[in-house]
């Protein structure tokens, strides 16, 4: 044997290290994004329905609820749909003209659908600062729709003569508020003016939080 022969030097075997794992669907933007686009879009549809003895008056949609909207003459009897001045009370008959039809922006509604496209504009980033404030706004939105149903059921009950929004205290001691609340109580009865919430509503709500769970899922996903 040779031993002056040259020895081939040995190569080592290559090492592969394992590739890092995709992230699923909830690491990526898509689900998130696409919920508050949902939620976003659903503002366009209509959020609540009025009625009258069980017969839709006028349906409103969400971006109306934000944005102020303008009242079919429908009804007098509850200041939520028509804004009314009582201007003669004679032997307990009112006279009652209607002041305007153009109802202001409901705050709570404003505030849920600007939190709506602030969440969707975070979505859109990589930012984890971005994620998790597009989680908040998410929830924040769902809880301001929350309580724009709340407050919107408040102002129909405080509104209805009879319920609170009229009574007789010591500043009137004629009575007369009474029998504001008695005779308007009368024409709630006859009309039976009811403001339902629409499913689209409901699922506007639902999309909010599952854009904030998406998010949260997201975040998750990039910390693995």
């Amino acid at each position: 044997m040779d031993l002056n022969q040259p020895t081939t030097p040995q190569t080592s075997s290559p090492v592969y290290a394992p590739a890092s794992a995709a992230p699923g669907m909830f690491g990526t933007k898509i689900p998130s994004t696409v919920a508050f686009v949902v939620a976003v879009l659903l503002f366009f549809m209509p959020f609540i329905d009025i009625k009258c003895n069980g017969t839709s008056l006028q349906t409103v949609s969400g971006f109306q609820l934000a944005t102020g909207f303008k009242m079919k003459n429908s009804s007098n009897s509850n200041s939520f749909l028509d804004d009314v001045k009582t201007d003669e009370v004679d032997k307990g008959i009112t006279k009652a003209t209607t002041k305007t039809d153009d109802k202001d922006p409901n705050l709570y509604a404003m505030v849920g659908l600007g939190l709506g496209v602030l969440g969707l504009l975070l979505s859109f980033t990589n930012a984890k600062a971005a994620i998790g404030g597009a989680m908040v706004t998410g929830i924040a939105a769902a809880g301001a729709l929350i309580g724009m149903m709340l407050d919107v059921k408040k102002n129909i009950k405080s509104s209805i003569p009879g319920t609170g929004g009229n009574s007789s205290t010591d500043d009137d001691p004629t009575g007369i508020s009474k029998g504001l609340d008695k005779i308007g109580q009368e024409m709630n009865d006859k009309l039976n003016i009811t403001v339902d919430f629409t499913p689209w509503f409901y699922i506007a709500v639902i999309a909010f939080l599952a854009a904030a769970f998406f998010c949260y899922k997201r975040m998750s996903a990039s910390k693995t």
